[in-house]
């Protein structure tokens, strides 16, 4: 929408492991970019997703050519966003020690004890912003955390203008 309706210069890149992907829901995508293939200096943020531990999202999210990635990221201070549990791979990288971030909280809040054995203040909000780094603690959230997430690539403007015509 904000690129078709409000010519905003949105370009989205999906990237993974392996060219072909299969979600925990068993939908096979397609990505654009292999992992191995995406510099961080061709884009200008990075969205991560949550996952399930039995359909295998840890091995990747902990695996070091992705926390590597987050922390390129990082320092190059680009746009970090994640929802649920895909801040548990940003503070295993150390890109959230000693700051605030989020995480799936139900569940007696096991994920964000995980996420504090990190180092990171945990705070139990819906959606939290430290510097360049989104966090998000339940998929619930995901939309709220993709506008905080455009207005940091865009203006807070902007984000606004897309909210408000998707109707949130």
């Amino acid at each position: 929408m904000a690129r078709t309706d409000y010519s905003v210069d949105i370009h989205v890149t999906t990237a993974g492991f392996t060219k072909n992907v299969t979600s925990s829901f068993g939908v096979e995508v397609k990505v654009d970019r292999v992992m191995a293939d995406v510099d961080v200096n061709n884009y200008d943020a990075l969205a991560v997703p949550g996952g399930f531990a039995e359909f295998g999202f840890y091995e990747e999210a902990y695996s070091e050519p992705f926390l590597q990635l987050l922390r390129d990221f990082d320092a190059s201070g680009k746009p970090i966003a994640s929802v649920c549990v895909g801040a548990l791979p940003l503070g295993k990288s150390g890109v959230l020690s000693g700051r605030r971030g989020t995480t799936y909280h139900l569940r007696d809040g096991y994920r964000q004890k995980e996420l504090a054995a990190f180092g990171v203040n945990v705070v139990n909000e819906p959606v939290v912003v430290d510097g360049n780094v989104i966090t998000s603690y339940c998929p619930q959230t995901a939309a709220t955390a993709g506008f905080e997430l455009l207005a940091k690539v865009t203006s807070p403007e902007t984000a606004a203008t897309v909210k408000a015509a998707m109707g949130y």
